[in-house]
């Protein structure tokens, strides 16, 4: 095993319960290869999770994929940063690039997207990617991200229906006056 891995190895398992141990790992690990995307990638992730500075984030991210557009590990968060920075348009072109990406999990990246359909209130879309999202699984590891994602794009549904006016009890009584 290589010295950068042990630090990688370090920083991931210390991540997100000890900063300070994570960043002194990740800085060791950057020092003996500093185009590591994996430790490029977990420091986005502490700019964005941990600090909330999201531009930050994205710098990292792209400097990550700018070295390896393969590197499969970034391509969620980066999504996720970017949804939370509510780059929409930007979020979308790259879930349709990420699907693309061989060895990639489709059914994370398919999950990002039914999350930003559901952002944009883009429900009945969100609604027809959980069925693509169950045919994409092959495990029981996203069944429950599927149930809970059902039930929540219903319930949004719901809401957004619109009502049927009820006639008011007085409004009834002059009808029945009337005739």
């Amino acid at each position: 095993m290589k010295s950068i891995d042990k630090y990688l190895f370090q920083a991931m398992d210390n991540y997100p319960y000890c900063l300070e141990e994570t960043i002194q790992s990740l800085d060791y690990a950057l020092s003996y290869d500093d185009k590591n995307t994996t430790a490029l990638c977990l420091y986005a992730r502490i700019q964005a999770e941990q600090l909330f500075n999201y531009e930050e984030a994205k710098n990292y991210f792209e400097q990550a994929l700018g070295i390896n557009i393969n590197a499969i590990e970034v391509y969620p968060y980066y999504i996720q940063t970017l949804l939370a920075n509510e780059d929409f348009e930007e979020a979308e072109k790259l879930i349709d690039f990420a699907l693309t990406v061989k060895g990639i999990n489709k059914a994370e990246i398919l999950i990002k997207k039914i999350q930003l359909h559901e952002i944009k209130r883009e429900l009945k879309e969100a609604k027809k990617l959980l069925k693509e999202l169950k045919l994409t699984v092959v495990n029981n590891e996203f069944n429950y991200y599927l149930e809970e994602a059902k039930t929540r794009i219903k319930e949004k549904l719901e809401l957004l229906k619109p009502k049927k006016k009820k006639e008011t009890k007085s409004k009834k009584n002059k009808k029945k006056k009337g005739c």
